[in-house]
């Protein structure tokens, strides 16, 4: 009948077809031709400077000691940063992921403040707060505490311009998570702790390695508000961005190096974490 309904046979045809046209479309080459050129405009920097550093008169700086002090540093300082954001931005994402409340907009929008500001912004406000005669600096100079221009004031402005990253990723991967799924687990007996920790957050694990590498990444790229607010001592605060732009003034290829040795240590970084979390999810 006409006007009756379609039969079975007839809808899954039509759901097979309208399926199968969406997975049969091609893209045109105006899409292919821009996004050929955005792709060879990202790669091509990142394959020039690694065949830059795999010359010979180029590969002995990697591993020079200049660059492996600025690299232990920045590993050293890189770690203790991302503890400190995912101890501090995990309930913050949770917060704001989970709960409706007043204010919310006000506490969100906030957290992106640091990635509105310039570094050297952010490292100027830091050393207004935790400089000698900032806020909180100044009593703590009081009692014999410094901050500024210490490996401390590195971890801090690692702190300030990554963790927004790592807290805006996984907040979207808390808001995903299905509410039914929490209250059948607190149905069942479990309460709010055993809920986030089984539930929560196992399910949003793929937001939390973004995050996290999103934000590490960032850390081990700092530059402007570390220089402003923790300086550029050789084996204190000299991280590899720093050292890379000091080296400009030695030679380029001792640059070339420390930037390939930052490159490849993020890329390890980066694969190292979705191989743990990976093995996380399937166990």
């Amino acid at each position: 009948m006409s006007g009756g309904r379609p039969s079975p046979r007839r809808a899954g045809r039509v759901a097979g077809t309208k399926r199968g046209t969406r997975t049969a479309l091609r893209p045109g080459w105006l899409v292919i031709a821009a996004s050929s050129l955005a792709l060879v405009f990202l790669v091509l920097p990142t394959v020039a400077l690694v065949l830059r550093a795999l010359a010979p008169s180029v590969f002995a700086d990697v591993v020079s000691p200049p660059a492996l002090d600025a690299l232990r540093l920045s590993l050293v300082t890189t770690s203790v940063a991302m503890t400190l954001t995912v101890a501090l931005g995990t309930p913050l994402a949770y917060l704001l992921g989970r709960y409706a409340f007043r204010g919310r907009r006000v506490v969100d929008a906030l957290v992106d403040l640091p990635l509105m500001l310039p570094p050297v912004i952010a490292g100027v406000g830091l050393l207004l707060v935790f400089g000698r005669r900032g806020l909180l600096g100044a009593p703590l100079a009081d009692a014999g505490v410094t901050i500024g221009f210490t490996a401390t004031a590195v971890v801090l402005a690692q702190l300030l311009v990554a963790s927004p990253f790592f807290v805006r990723a996984l907040k979207v991967g808390f808001a995903a998570v299905p509410e039914e799924v929490e209250a059948a687990a607190m149905i069942d007996g479990a309460g709010r702790w055993a809920v986030f920790w089984r539930v929560s957050l196992p399910l949003a694990l793929p937001a939390f390695t973004e995050g996290l590498v999103l934000a590490w990444s960032r850390a081990l790229a700092e530059f402007g508000a570390t220089i402003v607010f923790a300086g550029s001592l050789a084996g204190r605060t000299r991280t590899l961005p720093l050292a890379i732009y000091g080296a400009f003034e030695v030679g380029l290829d001792q640059a070339v190096a420390m930037a390939a040795l930052l490159t490849g240590f993020a890329l390890l970084l980066f694969l190292a974490l979705r191989v743990v979390t990976g093995a996380a999810r399937v166990g």
